[in-house]
């Protein structure tokens, strides 16, 4: 196997002894060289500066105090040309103040005239230990720079000035962006899409102590076809030891596909509800002509299972209503349809509505409202969706004799709805997954509740349209907790 030259380089180090002194140079080519090195020797700085413009030198014993060239500016020049050559400087002046000021320049370690076999080879052996960890750093800096290259995905970073650390091939690609090296340019100057800049912003004047990835999507024209991309956005801080704000990172994740697909569901959904509803309603009136003795004389027996029979065809129907629903709200059509809603009046009209259907099982409605309620802007049809459905579901799977409340009130610019019932409960295992599609918690005491299983699917894309939040808190056998919290300002 082919060894890279950095490993080369651990197995053989190569060092360069710049002395004017023959005896020096001749000492430490004898000792390093039976410590297997490479070692070549120059006698004056200038001949060693063009020797390490040559090749690379892993270390280099540099006398300080020289004709033509000091050791010092020698130094100093080698940090221009090879800033990864380590540095021992030699001195016969072995003073405090000659030995800080070569660190100051950049140099390893220092060794005083005259030195020992012994002393030279622990002041490079301590070098070489130093080279051999550089090296290291090297090849894992290089390794994840190869991979962070070939991610799929568009990675950039940032410094605290907004200016581009690193932006790999597939977020230049992704921003259409078609230059040179983006490094060292500010963000503004690579990237147009405004809230893609905003993410930064604010992910930069995050105080320490708060960490949060900001998340949201963009859609931006492809570069050749002009064609809509849509990206997921992940931007988060870059935090030192000490918490300080480093820069940002920024994630992008091409979810067009993705998205189509949805799209794609919904569109087949929707046709498919359109094209059954028509049938079912012609059902339902047949049924209904029968039941009502239009079509000749009923007996029990049949107009029970004619009963059971239209029980299913309206849940079916209620089935398609809710599918319909769910299709428009993803397509984003209700984002279109807003005003001003006033929650206070809606919550006291759901109360009202839903009162008689709850005081068959014995159930109280409650309603508390903290201060003033502001108006929002929202879909009210949508919203009086999202509540009656929560409502409808806290009095189905609530025992007769409880109660629900409901609790609306302003917390941090967001308007707070809960809804609180005293029902039989949801499993750890199934909160996570009630909002799913068609997902019914089916145990003892919900087997014989019938239900679409889309109602909360629907109340969290609502939800979700209004930029809002929806969590639930919940404990078998003492109830189940709904809180929504909606910005205030509708966006």
């Amino acid at each position: 196997m082919v060894q890279s030259s950095a490993e080369q380089s651990l197995i053989s180090p190569h060092i360069l002894v710049i002395d004017d002194e023959s005896r020096i140079r001749d000492a430490c080519r004898m000792v390093l060289s039976s410590m297997g090195f490479s070692v070549e020797t120059a006698s004056d700085g200038v001949e060693g500066l063009n020797m390490i413009e040559d090749q690379h030198y892993d270390i280099l014993l540099l006398d300080l105090m020289m004709p033509k060239m000091s050791g010092f500016e020698v130094l100093s020049k080698v940090k221009d040309i090879d800033p990864d050559t380590v540095v021992i400087v030699i001195t016969g002046y072995a003073t405090l103040e000659h030995s800080i000021e070569a660190m100051k320049k950049g140099a390893f370690d220092f060794i005083p005239k005259p030195f020992t076999p012994d002393q030279l080879r622990a002041v490079v052996s301590k070098s070489l230990r130093y080279t051999h960890a550089l090296q290291d750093i090297a090849t894992s800096k290089s390794r994840m720079r190869v991979m962070v290259n070939r991610l799929k995905d568009g990675v950039l970073t940032t410094d605290t000035e907004k200016r581009i650390v690193l932006a790999n091939p597939a977020m230049r690609h992704m921003i259409g962006y078609k230059g040179g090296s983006p490094v060292g340019l500010l963000v503004d100057e690579v990237i147009s899409d405004e809230s893609l800049l905003h993410s930064i912003e604010t992910t930069l004047s995050m105080p320490p102590g708060k960490y949060t990835e900001i998340t949201h999507e963009i859609v931006i024209p492809h570069a050749v076809t002009n064609e809509e991309k849509i990206y997921s956005v992940v931007c988060s801080p870059f935090r030192g030891r000490t918490d300080q704000n480093l820069g940002t990172i920024t994630v992008l994740h091409d979810i067009t596909a993705v998205k189509q697909m949805d799209q794609m569901k919904s569109d087949f959904v929707s046709m498919v509800s359109h094209e059954i509803r028509s049938p079912i309603n012609s059902l339902l009136m047949q049924l209904k002509i029968v039941l009502d003795g239009l079509a000749g004389e009923v007996t029990d027996k049949q107009r029970e299972i004619l009963g059971r029979a239209s029980d299913k065809m309206l849940n079916l129907n209620n089935l398609v209503t809710e599918l319909l629903d769910l299709s428009r709200i993803e397509s984003g059509l209700v984002a279109h349809e807003k005003e001003s809603v006033d929650i206070a009046a809606l919550l006291n009209e759901q109360a009202t509505f839903h009162q008689p259907y709850a005081s068959k099982k014995a159930l109280q409605i409650t309603l508390e409202i903290d201060g003033k309620l502001p108006a929002i802007l929202a879909n009210p049809r949508h919203l009086e969706e999202v509540l009656s459905n929560l409502i409808t579901n806290a009095i189905k799977y609530s025992p007769e004799g409880g109660s629900i409340k409901l609790l609306a009130g302003v917390e941090d610019d967001y308007l707070q709805l809960r809804i609180i019932d005293s029902g039989f409960g949801i499993s750890e295992e199934d909160i996570g997954k009630i909002f799913t599609r068609f997902y019914r918690v089916k145990d003892q005491n919900t087997r014989t509740i019938h239900g679409t299983g889309l109602g909360l699917a629907i109340v969290k894309s609502i939800i979700d349209s209004m930029h809002g939040t929806i969590t639930v808190q919940s404990e078998i056998g003492k109830g189940t907790e709904f809180t929504i919290m909606l910005p205030v300002n509708g966006h």
